[in-house]
This record gives structure tokens, sequence and C-alpha cells, in this order.
């Protein structure tokens, strides 16, 4: 292949281009071009990788790239991208470093003036959000939850007061436990959407209060099947309800302050009301 490769790569380039999470025919144009035209591809798994180029009749040779060895290929990478090599940089299924590969790769590029590229396209969380009805205006996405039950409870205590919508990736094996985790937390009313299978034929998005999501999912063992994405919606404070910054705040003065004085700091530094402060403060500081 010559040096520039047809003209649709960049010599001494890191491509990141995203694949498809389901359905084949969300690969863009341009994705099809990078991959076919690049030196090399850097792939999460290259058996799976190779059916995909298969598929479109692509012959770019891949190397394997991935969690277990992407601190030690860096570096190998970087030689081959800074001596003119193309690289694109894919992973399984969406876009490469979001819960993916790379993060290591890309770093080290930047460090090293490697040109990277960014190539748009398939992405699990975004395809999520935009069909679950949750607000997107302000998001959070936390990645794949934590496989212990203490893990995932303290994840989803720290979050509770989050007013983005949160969203989670989670595998079919621990779907129940998770949820039951974040009805301990967050309680049965919490709006919550399971996206799972997107862009498959047995794609499904359902919304509902957490506490009928959870027998929703009981009522049919399919439900809990394929790759999932759950979205929370974020808290929402009461009117006069106290955050759990605010009682924080309020328990660290009351220890070297009168409850009456801080209480009235607390309310000055949080825009809340003194009154309320106190009266929580009488019934569980005292």
């Amino acid at each position: 292949m010559s040096e520039s490769n047809s003209g649709m790569v960049d010599v001494a380039t890191l491509y990141i281009v995203p694949t498809p999470i389901g359905n084949l025919a969300d690969i863009t144009q341009r994705a099809l071009d990078v991959l076919a035209n690049v030196d090399l591809i850097a792939a999460e798994d290259t058996r799976h990788t190779s059916r995909l180029l298969s598929h479109f009749s692509i012959s770019t040779r891949t190397f394997a790239f991935h969690d277990h060895n992407e601190q030690q290929k860096a570096d190998f990478l970087i030689e081959k991208l800074q001596a003119g090599t193309s690289i694109a940089l894919v992973s399984d299924a969406g876009t490469p470093l979001i819960s993916d590969p790379g993060y290591h790769l890309v770093n080290r590029c930047r460090h090293a003036g490697v040109k990277v590229v960014p190539l748009p396209g398939p992405c699990a969380v975004i395809t999520a959000l935009s069909g679950s009805g949750l607000p997107s205006d302000r998001f959070s996405f936390e990645g794949f939850l934590p496989p212990k039950s203490k893990g995932r409870r303290d994840c989803f205590q720290a979050l509770a007061d989050d007013a983005r919508t949160l969203i989670f990736y989670e595998s079919p094996h621990r779907i129940n436990e998770s949820l039951s985790d974040m009805l301990a937390v967050l309680g049965p009313d919490r709006q919550v959407v399971l996206a799972r299978e997107l862009t498959k034929t047995y794609e499904t998005i359902h919304s509902a209060p957490l506490g009928e999501l959870i027998d929703w999912i009981a009522e049919d063992s399919n439900r809990v099947r394929g790759e999932m994405v759950i979205l929370v919606a974020g808290h929402r404070a009461q009117k006069d309800e106290l955050s759990v910054e605010v009682l924080r705040t309020l328990a660290l003065l009351v220890k070297e302050l009168p409850l009456k004085k801080a209480a009235a700091l607390t309310a000055e530094i949080h825009g809340v009301k003194k009154n309320a402060l106190y009266k929580w403060g009488l019934e569980n500081l005292e």
C-alpha cells in the first residue's frame, strides 16, 4: 500500500473508528474507507473484527489490542505510528475508549505528538439516552457497575443526590442483583429505563418506576438477555428537602457551635431555610 493509502487516510495517524453495536448498516462510509485504507487495525478481538471486515470485503491486517496487553503494546504501536504507519483502533462494538480499551494508547499518542483522528459513530450510551425519555441536557455515564453488592450500593449512595440522568452498563447475569441494590438505596419510585439489544432484532427500551421495572423483568426471562444499558432519572429535590451535603455541613458545624448558630450558618452557606435545619437538628443531632 502506498504512503498516501489511496488518499483516504493520512500517514502516521491513529484513527478512532466506531463500529456497529448490533445493526451492521449503522457503520459509516467514512469508517469503511478508513478501515479499508489504513496499514493496520488494532482490534479488541481480532476474531470478532475479522467477521466485520469480511462482511464488508476489507482485507486490512489486524493486531490484537485489548485490556490485558494495552499498556504493553501501546509503545509498539506508537513506534509504528511515528515511523509513518496509519492505524485504526476499533473495539468489539461501539466507540473505542467508552468502557473499552484505548485510553492509554490515545493518551500516550497525545503526549508523543502523534496525530489522533476520532470518527463519530455508534455508541450505546448516546443511543440509549436519546430514546429513553429522560432528561438529556445533563447526564453522567458511570460505565459498568461494580461486581460486588457492597460496591454497587456504595456507588448508588454516592450518586443518590445527583440531579443528572445516570447511565450504567450491566451484564445479563448481574442485572437482577444490581437493580435490587439500586432499589435498596434509591427506593421504588425512581424512574429507570432498561435499554437492551439496541439496534438489534429484539431491541427493547422500557421505562418505569424502579419497583415496577423489577416486577416487569421478573415476568419474562427474555427481558434480561443481551447487552444492557440502565438509565436512572436524576434526583429531584422536594420542596424543603435537605440534601446530604447540607446535612453534612450542619453536622460538622454543630460540633463547634450551638445548634441554633450552626443552623443559621448552614442556611446561609447553602441557601436553605434555617428553621427546617434547626428542626432537623433537634430531632437527629441532640
